[in-house]
């Protein structure tokens, strides 16, 4: 995680997103010796109804606390959806940023019980995508799904999650993104951090993603599978927040092939070693990596 992303998020957030906006998307000739991929800062302010030298104070962390409204231009303008306008508005608060005191991610008692009578793969993770938790249906899925991954280094880094997933490039753009909104003002937590910090070195895909700045809530949806022993699998996934943490649930259309094929490895999961590790050795261990 860079300085900027600690100290200037509002304007690091402007300028990353203005340069994903061409002149032909905002309604403007493109012109010659243009220097910037995107729109100039002259341009956006313009757009905006505010003056350039208003637009460069944002951008360089001067004014940190803009008008409602101003941001609401921004986001028109740098043609934001819902969720990252709400991201922008909430950088511009002025809200004297909080630090919250780093708690273990705990996996409810309840929650382990639920995983070991569900028929369907489910797992636990924390909001960097740590797995606390996870069923034997789950394993026998992935075994990247085993306590102790990390769902997102896993995907950028492991070559047999990479082409577990048939679309690869929307899965790792999707978690990248959810990634930033789950860290909102916990810009300092060490977990963060560490993870950003591994993944800026490791992963080119990662440090094209992240400077973009994309934020998403990553929720519910279809996952699009290539199981190495099953083949092809379309299953739903859901994402259920309890207490702390998420209870993720893949299953298939009742009927379908990619139930019958779940069934199958249903039968493949009764040869992984009995379930997890207990509850107390998952809650003692919160932030591992795999």
């Amino acid at each position: 995680m860079t300085d900027e992303d600690r100290t200037n998020r509002l304007g690091a957030y402007l300028r990353a997103r203005r340069d994903l906006v061409t002149p032909a998307q905002a309604g403007l000739p493109a012109g010659d010796n243009r220097r910037v991929p995107g729109l100039r800062r002259e341009e956006v302010a313009m757009l905006a109804g505010i003056s350039a030298d208003y637009y460069l104070r944002l951008e360089r962390g001067r004014d940190a606390n803009p008008s409602v409204q101003v941001l609401e231009s921004l986001a028109r303008v740098l043609q934001l959806d819902d969720v990252e306008r709400a991201y922008l508005i909430g950088l511009g608060s002025g809200r004297p940023r909080t630090t919250r005191r780093r708690t273990e991610e705990r996996v409810p008692e309840r929650l382990h019980h639920l995983l070991a009578n569900l028929g369907v793969p489910a797992f636990v993770e924390g909001r960097s995508f740590d797995v606390l938790a996870s069923n034997a249906l789950a394993v026998a899925l992935s075994p990247r799904l085993r306590p102790g991954h990390n769902r997102l280094r896993s995907l950028l880094l492991d070559p047999e999650e990479q082409a577990f997933q048939r679309d690869w490039t929307a899965a790792t753009g999707g978690i990248v993104a959810a990634l930033r909104a789950n860290i909102g003002d916990d810009v300092d937590d060490p977990r963060f951090v560490e993870l950003v910090g591994e993944l800026a070195i490791s992963s080119e895909r990662f440090r094209a993603l992240w400077a973009r700045h994309d934020v998403r809530n990553l929720e519910g949806g279809t996952a699009l599978l290539d199981h190495p022993v099953v083949g092809e699998l379309r299953l739903h996934r859901d994402k259920l927040p309890v207490d702390d943490v998420i209870l993720v649930v893949y299953y298939p259309d009742a009927g379908s092939e990619s139930d019958e094929k779940l069934r199958l490895l249903a039968g493949l999961a009764q040869s992984i070693d009995a379930t997890q590790p207990p509850a107390h050795a998952v809650d003692e261990e919160p932030g591992l990596r795999g």
